[in-house]
């Protein structure tokens, strides 16, 4: 009697790389754009749970293919918790792609490679994508038009559908205006900013307590003038009586006063 054996071959698990060991930034002019981009965004929806910010995260758009991916400086995801992330693979995320996307140029950026990235964002999503190139001062943006994304004409003062910040060259250079009209900061702006609040503070507790003691010391100068004052009732009241005291005396001696 034959005996039937079943063999079970299991799949190869599909690895989704986390890093493809590039440092994030060629330079630290763009490392710092990075940062206050990112930075930026992140502070200009902390309040909103369901609004995702990240920076140089690798994006797989497609399941079972971890060959397709990039990892934008910055990606903006509209309808996704924050939160820790390896990565974003798409399709754990509900199928939402990254709406916004900003890529920061660096001397090493490659016509090609740039021409890839469109092409990916493309295809795969993107709304909104934002390319600057610092040493340049340069500034570009596209938006969808159906399935194409179609270059915004001006980049001056133009404002973001999606994230409703502004972007304007100010003294040929990038700044970034959030919907209250404040601009994005750098993080040793930030740290100016801290510092001169943390200033402002002490200050204005040292204030508030010379106020205090001001104050109470004006309450001790007013206790003092109403004592002064009743001593000065008392003192005219005694100079009465000693000058009717006197008079009294000089009558018993027989002696009118004038």
């Amino acid at each position: 009697m034959s005996q039937r054996v079943s063999t079970f071959i299991d799949r190869p698990k599909i690895v989704y790389p986390e890093t493809d060991g590039q440092p994030m930034a060629e330079n630290t002019l763009q490392f710092r754009w990075i940062v206050t981009i990112e930075g930026g965004l992140e502070g200009l929806f902390a309040k909103d749970p369901n609004v995702f910010v990240a920076g140089d995260l690798f994006w797989y758009p497609v399941e079972g293919h971890p060959e397709i991916h990039q990892a934008p400086d910055t990606l903006v995801v509209f309808g996704r918790p924050k939160g820790d992330r390896g990565s974003y693979r798409q399709w754990v995320e509900g199928g939402i792609a990254p709406q916004v996307v900003f890529e920061v140029l660096s001397p090493g950026n490659r016509a090609g490679e740039l021409a890839r990235k469109f092409e990916f964002y493309e295809r795969y999503g993107v709304e909104e994508y934002y390319i600057f190139d610092p040493d340049e001062r340069e500034l570009s943006g596209w938006t969808r038009k159906g399935d194409r994304l179609q270059e915004i004409a001006s980049m001056e003062g133009w404002c973001s559908p999606r994230l409703q910040i502004r972007f304007e060259m100010v003294s040929g250079d990038l700044r970034l205006f959030r919907p209250d009209g404040k601009p994005f900061a750098t993080f040793q702006e930030l740290m100016e900013q801290i510092e001169k609040a943390q200033h402002d503070k002490e200050q204005a507790e040292r204030d508030k307590e010379q106020a205090e003691r001001d104050k109470e010391q004006a309450e001790r100068d007013k206790e003092q003038a109403e004592r002064d004052k009743e001593q000065a009732e008392r003192d005219k009241e005694q100079a009465e009586r000693d000058k009717e005291r006197l008079i009294a005396q000089l009558r018993a001696h027989g002696i009118e006063p004038e």
